[in-house]
């Protein structure tokens, strides 16, 4: 009898993909990594996912109409790899009796790593002076800014957000943590507000929220006012958390010195995007998970989760 397959379209899983051999094998699963650089279109996931018995989700859009195709094939599970699930129908997959989960919890310490990385770039322009000397050979001293007294506002007090509070409080910063679901925490001395309620005082801004209903275009044109005028923001949550209509704004206009963006509202990001004209924003690549260590932890709980699932653990 032939090895149930798993389809894989995670890109850092299917970076490390060679490694997982013997742990697909192990667990009586055939691994069958998908030809991606972010995500598969709904039209190549309706051709392929029908073919295989598993499939270990990335950032694809794993909506009804392509579980709905995948049923009628061969499709019996599958796991979204990683934290997110704003991509995954999970009533789709119910009401087709295919069972789906995520890993939860796993990233919250890589993620933060690199909010406090990208914080810290936007505050002393270590990135722009690096990008200056390279390209330009130019010997730039810009005057950047202490975090020690600065106030952050620290979107999300999950996982990440809890993280990512313990690494800038560490920096002397002051945070004001917007949850609807906030809950304190001992040893993380955060204040609490009503989002967008006192984000006047904030001189950084950290998404570290999941994409909702509820946080969807969270930072828009509404919120422009409100703002100190300097404010600097890091998104490392999801791209559509910002409309990048109303920070192009901000960032035309000096209100925004500068943003430090993992993730957008369309990615990669387009070889035309304004964004690019502002040489001291950073851009990354929706990475912020992507650590060696992480890849490997979380993809062997996704293996042992469709194999469980599959019947074949």
């Amino acid at each position: 009898m032939s090895k149930p397959k798993v389809l894989v379209t995670c890109p850092p899983m299917l970076g490390l993909i060679k490694e997982f051999d013997e742990a697909f094998a192990a667990k009586g699963l055939e691994c069958v990594p998908a030809k991606v650089t972010q995500v598969l279109s709904v039209a190549e996931l309706k051709e392929l996912v029908p073919n295989y018995e598993g499939w270990i989700i990335g950032d694809d859009p794993a909506n009804r109409e392509v579980v709905e195709t995948g049923v009628k094939g061969k499709l019996k599970a599958a796991v979204k790899w990683g934290v997110g699930v704003d991509n995954v129908d999970f009533a789709a997959f119910k009401d087709f009796g295919v069972p789906v989960e995520n890993t939860p919890g796993v990233f919250g310490g890589e993620v933060a790593d690199v909010a406090l990385t990208y914080t810290l770039g936007l505050a002393r322009e270590t990135y722009f002076i690096d990008r200056e000397i390279r390209l330009n050979n130019a010997w730039p001293k810009p005057s950047g800014v202490s975090m020690s007294g600065k106030t952050v506002a620290l979107v999300g007090f999950g996982d990440i957000g809890r993280q990512t509070a313990k690494r800038i409080l560490a920096c002397g910063s002051k945070i004001i943590a917007y949850d609807p679901f906030f809950k304190p925490v001992a040893g993380l001395d955060v204040e609490a507000a009503e989002w967008p309620a006192r984000i006047e005082e904030a001189d950084f801004i950290i998404f570290t929220c999941p994409l909702n209903d509820g946080t969807r275009g969270m930072f828009n044109d509404a919120l422009l006012p409100k703002l100190k005028r300097g404010v600097r923001v890091v998104n490392v949550a999801r791209g559509p958390v910002i409309r990048e209509a109303a920070l192009l704004k901000a960032l035309e206009s000096g209100l925004v010195h500068s943003a430090a963006l993992d993730v957008f509202e369309i990615e990669p990001l387009a070889a035309d995007s304004l964004l690019r004209k502002f040489d001291r924003c950073i851009f990354g690549s929706h990475n912020g998970s992507n650590s060696v260590d992480a890849v490997r932890r979380v993809s062997l709980l996704a293996i042992e989760k469709i194999a469980k699932s599959l019947g074949t653990a």
